[in-house]
């Protein structure tokens, strides 16, 4: 790998996964424009996730990495960004009061648009179509035309990342996040559960505390730490021409940072050692993820963080298995001894979501619930036997009443799919469900039993 680096020199490096532009030059104005824009997140801002990530990989604290499987350009609005937020504070408080250590809480949102595919083309009847991308490059409609890229898309994301990060900014710092509105988090639909029901029980222990505290004459009112929150934002960096736009050098440091989100991962598909996803995102300054897979083995982990951390700077490097319930323990022990005895400080997070979707009798694109809490389990177990801190969950989930994973405690089967199934992309856990995988996940790695 080329020691000097630039904004531009994955260019010089084989790619995948990105889309065939049918116009050169109206994709060279799009990205100029986007490039003339004002940077989405700031350098500090990224180095204050950094710091936080760092008390993350000594064992200190835990992530919680949540959003959209895809964000849609048809279904942005307050509401739909307000709801997941919502079910992002119930998960971190169930996770920080069951634990005992703080939550870094990142949201895969403002810029998760983009989607890797397993083939270019996908058979519509008897048409062969480009497979859909995501809305930052086509439309999800069933047509040869809709799914022809727009560069045009690219700065449609840009502005809608805009202004999502607007509203991100106003919730978590206006008075929606504080602690004392942790009831009025618990939506209508989710309180209803049995999670829901565990979730008020917890709710009513912290407004007891609350009170305490402002009996003994604690302010609670003025403390920032209990009035609002920081959540980071983050996608997977998979079209690098638009990522490079939006890269910018800090004035403070000098170094450069990708300004399109505070953190960003290398997906699965794309984490080639001599490709041109791990070039860019290595000369970034921003916390970097990259998902591992079961076919990863030792070396090709530890060349990753070599590659992408050879300062061995805590905090800017996250692992993120993705391996399946039933590979889980047994795949990853051998990573996690590798990595640990080698002495890179990454952070370890589970995604359970893609190494256990599967296809329903009805046709349906799915998760069940058990397999996804399963792979929870044997990654709890494999750190517990190697001596190492599961540090966080990567999970796509939304806030609506959604029906697109099957169990939780709702027991939704294979005939409820079809009620509410609304991704554009995988299926997602609904907020009843997240809840509950909250309440699961801080009671494995609290008890220390998986």
């Amino acid at each position: 790998m080329a020691k000097s680096w630039s904004p531009d020199s994955w260019r010089g490096f084989p790619i995948k996964q990105q889309p065939q532009w049918p116009d050169e030059a109206e994709l060279d104005r799009a990205l100029k424009q986007i490039h003339s824009y004002p940077p989405l997140v700031f350098a500090g801002e990224a180095r204050s996730l950094q710091a936080g990530l760092g008390q993350v990989a000594a064992g200190n604290a835990f992530l919680l990495q949540a959003g959209d499987c895809a964000e849609s350009f048809e279904e942005f609005s307050a509401d739909n960004i307000r709801e997941k937020l919502r079910v992002i504070l119930q998960m971190a408080i169930v996770l920080t009061y069951s634990m005992g250590v703080p939550v870094m809480k990142v949201g895969r949102l403002a810029g998760q648009f983009a989607k890797p595919r397993s083939a270019d083309f996908e058979k519509i009847g008897d048409e062969e179509i480009p497979s859909f991308r995501g809305h930052i490059v086509n439309a999800a409609g069933a047509t040869a035309a809709a799914r022809v890229p727009s560069p045009e898309r690219l700065v449609q994301a840009y502005h809608q990342s805009s202004a999502t990060l607007n509203l991100v900014r106003a919730f978590t710092k206006g008075g929606f996040a504080a602690l004392d509105r942790v009831h009025a988090w618990n939506q209508e639909f989710v309180a209803s559960s049995p999670a829901g029901e565990r979730y008020e029980q917890l709710a009513n222990e912290i407004d007891r505390a609350l009170r305490f505290m402002r009996a003994t004459g604690m302010d609670t009112e003025s403390n920032s730490n209990l009035s609002t929150v920081d959540i980071f934002t983050s996608h997977e960096a998979l079209l690098l021409s638009y990522e490079e736009a939006l890269t910018r050098k800090d004035s403070t440091t000098g170094g450069w940072y990708d300004c399109s989100a505070h953190m960003l991962w290398i997906g699965e598909r794309t984490r080639e050692l001599d490709g041109a996803h791990v070039e860019f995102l290595r000369g970034v300054g921003n916390p970097i993820g990259c998902k591992v897979g079961p076919t990863a083995s030792a070396d090709e982990v530890l060349e990753l963080c070599e590659a992408i951390n050879p300062a061995r700077i805590p905090g800017r490097l996250t692992l993120i298995s993705r391996m399946g319930a039933g590979k889980v323990e047994d795949g990853l022990r051998p990573l996690l001894r590798a990595v640990r005895d080698a002495g890179h400080p990454v952070v370890w997070a589970c995604d359970p979501m893609h190494g256990n979707t599967f296809t329903s009798a009805g046709g349906r694109k799915t998760r069940d619930f058990e397999s996804i809490i399963s792979e929870i389990e044997g990654f709890v177990r494999a750190h517990r036997a190697e001596n190492t801190w599961p540090g966080g969950i990567h999970v796509e989930l939304t806030g609506d009443d959604v029906t697109e994973c099957v169990g939780g405690g709702d027991e939704l089967r294979d005939a409820d799919l079809d009620t509410r199934y609304e991704t554009v992309c995988d299926p997602r856990l609904n907020g009843r469900q997240s809840i509950e995988l909250a309440f699961r996940t801080a009671d494995l790695i609290r008890n220390g039993d998986a």
